[in-house]
């Protein structure tokens, strides 16, 4: 399949203009343009960027699996911090003796006395040992989300387990997995979890250049899961995918095994927010439990909600406008976050069910129908194949 079959014009042109601002206009200004002018991008505002970029990732995950199966995931947010929590190992044993306590093991481990409670590796938890390589914390950001995916799709989708049940469970499994993290005897920093990170592959974390390029591997990463998810849903397994998410009962009759198709997807779903969560621990500076509870999952399916689900686009949009407006108000008037986020979420869904993309859409709608009213005639419903070719669209 070419790019020209699975990329629409105007969606070529977005992501070109996109691609630009992103990668090329947003570090330029960073780097070239002097801190006394008011084009001058700061290093806090492109890690926050590169922030919002992480988030959109993991909302396109989200997408894929409410979207365009109409499995609605509320745990997405712990596949999310697991990658974090992969990578976050690797940096917390690069610092070293530059730490508080000026010791080879982190500070929370020489603070918690773990050298008594693992003598024969120097006080190390032994399953920390492989983190030292980038490469083992690496693979780990795709192989432990994965692994957590598939055993608990495999047991769930096994059980024929859907709908709100799925959503019930998936919202179990990641606050299970909260409050284990929230332990100081889990090996991972308890409720403080990891922070204080130094170098990344040898560079300093807190260097303008490392930052851009993080900010840089944010974006390409984006940009490579929008790739894969259009190319995933346009394909034969995208059309099975969206049969299963308008009637599952229909595919199951037509021959196909349906859990073996929304396990890989649901897997799949796991890694993107797994790496989405790997870059941005180190542009963050920390990852806690916090990050894997409940109201986070909640909070990013209403970024893929007022964006406009089953579109990929929207969640990109809802994702980053969103955490753009959660940054402005709660730097203002932060006791009112929440209110205006529930407000946000109660408007879009009830007069704008499409999202943030699906408004020119019923701004043509009412116009249509205001001029039909005017001139007294039957307002213009689109044929069959108008219909046809609007769904061969992506």
């Amino acid at each position: 399949m070419t790019m020209k079959r699975f990329l629409s014009k105007a969606e070529m042109a977005g992501l070109t203009v996109g691609f630009i601002l992103v990668l090329v206009v947003l570090p330029a200004l960073n780097a070239f343009v002097p801190s006394s002018s008011p084009f001058h991008v700061t290093d806090f505002a492109l890690s926050l960027c590169g922030k919002y970029l992480c988030y959109a990732v993991l909302a396109l995950s989200i997408d894929l699996l409410w979207g365009y199966t109409g499995l609605l995931s509320l745990g997405q947010c712990l596949f999310f911090a697991l990658g974090g929590y992969a990578l976050g190992m690797y940096l917390m044993l690069m610092i070293g003796p530059r730490g508080q306590y000026h010791a080879a093991l982190p500070d929370f481990m020489v603070f918690l006395e773990f050298p008594k409670r693992f003598p024969a590796t120097g006080g190390l938890p032994p399953h920390w040992v492989p983190f030292r390589h980038f490469w083992f914390a690496a693979a780990a950001v795709v192989w432990v989300p994965a692994l957590v995916a598939l055993v608990f799709g495999f047991l769930a989708f096994r059980s024929r387990i859907k709908g709100v049940y799925f959503s019930i469970l998936t919202q179990a499994l990641t606050y299970a997995a909260c409050l284990m993290f929230f332990r100081n005897d889990f090996t991972f920093g308890g409720n403080n979890g990891l922070t204080d990170f130094k170098d990344i592959l040898g560079h300093d974390i807190n260097a303008p250049a490392t930052r851009r390029a993080l900010f840089l591997a944010s974006g390409l990463l984006l940009l490579a899961a929008y790739a894969l998810c259009r190319w995933l849903t346009t394909t034969r397994f995208g059309k099975i995918q969206r049969a299963i998410r308008d009637s599952e009962n229909r595919v199951l009759f037509s021959g196909y095994a349906t859990a073996h198709f929304k396990l890989f997807v649901f897997v799949l779903a796991a890694v993107l927010a797994s790496l989405g969560g790997a870059l941005f621990v180190p542009q963050v500076g920390i990852i806690n439990p916090s990050e894997m509870a409940p109201d986070k999952s909640i909070e990013a399916v209403v970024w893929v909600s007022v964006g406009g689900r089953g579109t990929l686009v929207g969640p990109i949009l809802g994702a980053v406008g969103v955490n753009w407006l959660k940054s402005f108000v709660t730097h203002s008037a932060p006791e009112y976050w929440l209110y205006i986020l529930g407000g946000l979420f109660i408007v879009m869904t009830l007069f704008f069910p499409k999202g943030i993309v699906g408004i020119p859409e019923q701004v043509r709608a009412l116009r249509r129908r205001w001029l039909s009213t005017r001139t007294g005639a039957a307002p213009v419903e689109p044929g069959p194949a108008a219909i046809a070719h609007s769904k061969a669209e992506p």
